[in-house]
């Protein structure tokens, strides 16, 4: 695996902590900063504190959405910027996956996901030089 993400600032995002351990166990030993959060609120107070260069952020949470949750930490920025998203969910409708997409999210997986298809795109994303 390559050192792409070493150092770089991980928030993990999901209300379901066997999906969290899970994240957890794959990105710690990328060398990543990892920090998670089981609720949305709690995902934002991290956000804005942390400013994670990716977010792993589940759909459905307690206490705010996770499109709340991207429409509050891509506010004003563009998809090409950090934070980059990647929104995982349970729902299979095109509609919020559109919806998604006009928020800002980088890419957007139905779950389950396999772990290594996340590390390769946050691999992908976090080696690509962000917009200034």
């Amino acid at each position: 695996m390559s050192q792409a993400l070493a150092g770089k600032r991980i928030l993990l995002v999901d209300d379901d902590s066997d999906i969290l351990l899970s994240l957890q166990a794959a990105f710690e030993p990328t060398g990543a900063i990892v920090e998670t959060a089981a609720n949305g609120n709690k995902a934002v107070e991290l956000a804005e504190k942390g400013q994670p260069d990716l977010v792993i952020l589940d759909m459905m949470l307690p206490g705010r959405s996770g499109f709340l949750v991207l429409e509050r930490i891509k506010a004003r920025k563009p998809r090409d910027q950090k934070p980059f998203v990647i929104m995982i969910t349970g729902n299979t409708g095109k509609r919020h996956q559109t919806y998604a997409e006009s928020l800002g999210v980088s890419e957007y997986y139905i779950k389950p996901v396999k772990m290594s298809k996340l590390l390769a795109t946050a691999e992908r994303l976090l080696a690509a030089p962000a917009a200034e």
